[in-house]
């Protein structure tokens, strides 16, 4: 969930940094993944990687994988597909790295949403989870551009996130989504409407109420052939 956000300069633990470190402050990493089960976010991996129907040989890149807990699941998901976790923090990539070892057809790299040195049609699946309810417009524009140049034609890029037809019912954080401009291109049809800027066919795969998440929603954006 590591996010990242080039247009503020993040204060973190008197670190600067142009991303959001995984747990917000560097100093709080060794925290993050107890925080991630404690939020249920197993669940929702499980439920992302199921949606995206990874199969042998395929070419699978995580965007904003954090400590690398949604590229790993997917891994053992499908042992015969190839994994790449990709992350501005380089903090968070060495401990997904090190949560990772003894696997193969995985590894984590260093990179930015918006700016993914892949080749074009180079990966069949992406993957995003909890990642683009952080940054702005402009950014979260540019990211989804950068994902649709790097899927193949056919290819899918499978999203979960908080947002979608989020209502004051869904829980105290809900009714604070409602009420933060920065969260609002994640409310109502606003994922599916950047989606489909870039090019993408979208669709809403799922939404539910989250007992501590207000509201999750998955997505999906196939790049046309």
């Amino acid at each position: 969930m590591t996010k990242d956000h080039p247009h503020s300069v993040i204060h973190a633990m008197g670190n600067r940094h142009d991303y959001l470190p995984a747990a917000g402050r560097d100093a709080l990493l060794p925290g993050y993944d107890l925080l991630t089960r404690l939020l249920g976010m197993h669940k929702l991996h499980e439920t992302l990687v199921a949606q995206a129907e990874l199969a042998p040989g395929q070419r699978v890149l995580e965007i904003g994988c954090g400590t690398g807990n949604l590229t790993i699941r997917a891994k053992r998901a499908q042992p015969a597909a190839e994994l790449i976790g990709s992350d501005p923090d380089p903090l968070a990539l060495a401990r997904a790295e090190r949560k990772a070892h003894g696997l193969n057809g995985i590894r984590f790299e260093r990179a930015y949403a918006q700016e993914l040195p892949y080749a074009e049609g180079e990966f069949d699946r992406l993957l995003s989870a909890m990642m683009l309810h952080h940054l702005d417009t402009d950014i979260k524009t540019a990211a989804l551009a950068e994902a649709l140049r790097v899927l193949r034609p056919g290819g899918s890029l499978h999203i979960v996130d908080v947002g979608g037809a989020v209502t004051p019912d869904d829980g105290l954080v809900a009714r604070l989504m409602l009420h933060n401009e920065h969260a609002a291109d994640n409310l109502g049809d606003g994922i599916p409407q950047l989606l489909r800027s870039v090019g993408f066919d979208s669709a809403v795969v799922a939404s539910q109420r989250h007992r501590r998440l207000g509201r999750v929603t998955f997505y999906r954006g196939i790049r046309p052939i």
